[in-house]
């Protein structure tokens, strides 16, 4: 009996994304519901050990992480995005731990109080831009012709960076570059496109401008 997985989420965040691409690009029947995590309900609390989004819900059994939620998804619905070689496999795993990273630095970026702040975390991730430019190959994917995890896990932070970039441009990669590539070649996956709601860009935008920060001043959100 198919038990349909449910996805807790909150619709800014980047780790939520990661799971809704790969359940659309694995063609999953889900239910995908929104909380307010200022304000998050009491069964969220009592199901959630971090408090955090991602959960996954699959019956009674709980799942955290949007990593562990991919690798579950991965395996439960083929085909694979994770390669079959063991070594293969656990160096995409600490690609996206690397991605992981990037996500929080691109938020403490976004965050910072302070001009200095700001640009230690600008250049740190211009740093691990050109880490990723030395490890890419011909693409257009992270793993060549085929989607992976590794793509699901990187694809909210282009979008993100690519909406605030037509904001005001910060120039973490080079135009033209491989990694400026891979972010154009998962812009026009269909799961990626359809990972956010249709008003993403302006919901994103007013969460940045909400955020009262030194680069947040930058940002003009629809009216």
């Amino acid at each position: 009996m198919y038990i349909k997985p449910e996805l807790i989420s909150l619709n800014v965040c980047p780790f939520v994304q990661r799971s809704v691409i790969t359940l659309l690009e694995k063609k999953v029947d889900f239910k995908l519901t929104y909380i307010d995590l200022n304000n998050p309900p009491q069964w969220f609390a009592e199901i959630s050990p971090l408090g955090k989004v991602p959960v996954l819900k699959v019956g009674d059994a709980v799942l955290f992480e949007s990593a562990v939620i991919n690798e579950y998804l991965d395996e439960v619905n083929l085909p694979a995005m994770h390669p079959d070689d063991p070594l293969l496999r656990a160096q995409h795993r600490a690609w996206i731990e690397f991605s992981s990273e990037m996500i929080m630095n691109h938020y403490n970026m976004m965050i910072a109080s302070d001009s200095e702040t700001f640009t230690n975390f600008q250049n740190l991730l211009v740093k691990q831009f050109a880490q990723l430019e030395q490890i890419l190959g011909e693409g257009p994917f992270f793993n060549g012709e085929n989607l992976s995890l590794v793509d699901a896990a990187f694809a909210p932070l282009f979008m993100r960076i690519a909406l605030l970039d037509e904001q005001h441009p910060l120039h973490l990669f080079q135009q033209g570059s491989r990694v400026d590539q891979w972010s154009c070649a998962l812009a026009e996956i269909d799961s990626v496109k359809n990972s956010v709601t249709s008003d993403f860009a302006d919901v994103f935008l007013r969460f940045v401008k909400s955020l009262n920060s030194d680069y947040s001043k930058l940002i003009t959100p629809s009216e």
